[in-house]
């Protein structure tokens, strides 16, 4: 087969991830689908998994071993499985249980499987299929949407009729739709390979006395979610991150800051040298004139704290910049397109990524973000309700275009 004609998952490894749901059986069309496009499959199964599809059924689809516990002896796996988290391409959990969902969320490695997933960097799909009230449980949904904001991405289920005879949403999506995204996912251009990217993400804290501060909702979710998606788009990536409860995005430089005056010198030390600055912090305009040495003790009178503003980082990257591309945030609630226009201008960005915080599923903590993008040029992309990450990649394809 010429090069050209290679099918995109021609020689990938692809790891599948099978645990312990009806719809287990769907994961061997996966499996052989997989093989067929000249893929290396590896098939994991935990020990609920191997009682609804034999070991041997993936093995004579795949033609390999497949891994079914953490101490398979060495003599009926080849050595080479010792690497396999280094080696892995992709990663599918197919069908994905509550159960295992709940331990990936906690970080449980209690079988090969959830330990294979903490040790590899590959992406990793998961494709829930379960009850629909067991999918419905907020439980469920909060563990999705953390994995989410960590960078798992998510194939939903389908709604229809379920093996428990209940009709919603809980169908292990169809294999060609899992296909499609692995494909993409494999595909994803690297678009950014040599591109130095700086995000600023997260609040800051402005103290007033020794026990505290002034600061704001933002938890970091969408800067975070830029800085991992420009890594995974190739960039070489600069994370300046205020306090946030995160964990830092996998082969990210972090630079932790407290105060928006810490912020910018980690800043204006480290931007000369990126192509491109997204500005996603939600920076405090102001802070105390002095922050008292001793906790300030409380009376009954009234109490004034004098504030001064505090360096405008985006403004002062404007009139700095040269051939940077340059991306602000506006958060507003009210006349959203107007303020944002006028900040784009002001502030000399390319891009400015404006959102309605008081619109559901919009703005600070949450997983979802519905935002609008405005350029320079007067261009307008309205994005529709999507996830953090999702929407990082809808921002990272305009400043593609601005490189």
């Amino acid at each position: 087969m010429s090069q050209k004609n290679k099918h995109p998952l021609h020689d990938k490894v692809i790891v599948v991830g099978v645990s312990g749901g009806i719809a287990a059986y769907k994961a061997c069309d996966l499996a052989s689908k997989l093989r067929q496009s000249g893929a290396e499959v590896n098939v994991i199964m935990t020990n609920a998994a191997q009682q609804f599809v034999t070991p041997l059924t993936f093995q004579s689809l795949i033609h390999r071993p497949v891994i079914t516990s953490l101490f398979t002896s060495a003599e009926e796996w080849e050595i080479e499985h010792i690497s396999l988290a280094q080696r892995a391409s992709l990663t599918v959990i197919a069908p994905a249980t509550a159960n295992v969902i709940g331990k990936l969320a906690c970080g449980i490695a209690d079988d090969f499987l959830t330990t294979f997933a903490l040790a590899t960097r590959a992406p990793i799909l998961i494709c829930p299929a379960m009850n629909c009230e067991m999918y419905a449980n907020p439980v469920v949904q909060e563990n999705l949407g953390l994995l989410r904001t960590r960078g798992f991405h998510i194939v939903d289920p389908d709604e229809g009729m379920l093996a428990c005879g209940d009709v919603g949403k809980g169908r292990l999506a169809g294999v060609e739709k899992i296909l499609e995204r692995i494909i993409s996912l494999i595909t994803q251009a690297q678009d950014f390979n040599g591109v130095k990217v700086l995000v600023t993400a997260g609040p800051t804290h402005e103290p007033i006395d020794p026990v505290r501060y002034i600061t704001n909702p933002s938890s970091g979710k969408m800067g975070y979610a830029i800085a991992h998606a420009a890594r995974e788009r190739g960039a070489d990536v600069v994370l300046v991150s205020g306090p946030t409860n995160l964990s830092p995005p996998p082969g990210v430089e972090m630079i932790k800051v407290k105060t928006a005056a810490e912020m910018a010198k980690a800043v204006f030390d480290n931007s000369k040298s990126c192509k491109v600055v997204v500005g996603a912090a939600a920076v405090g305009d102001y802070a105390p004139v002095a922050t008292a040495k001793d906790k300030i003790k409380k009376k009954p009178s009234e109490f004034t704290l004098s504030l001064k503003p505090t360096v405008d980082i985006i403004a002062e990257l404007g009139k700095r910049k040269k051939k940077q591309v340059l991306v602000g945030f506006s958060v507003e609630t009210r006349d959203l397109i107007e303020n944002s226009r006028r900040k784009l201008k002001s502030k000399n960005l390319d891009l400015i990524v404006c959102n309605d915080v008081t619109r559901t599923g919009a703005g600070f903590a949450t997983d979802t973000n519905i935002v609008t993008l405005l350029d320079k040029k007067g261009g307008k992309e309205e994005l529709p309700l999507m996830t953090k990450l999702e929407a990082a990649h809808k921002i990272l394809d305009r400043i593609r275009t601005l490189l």
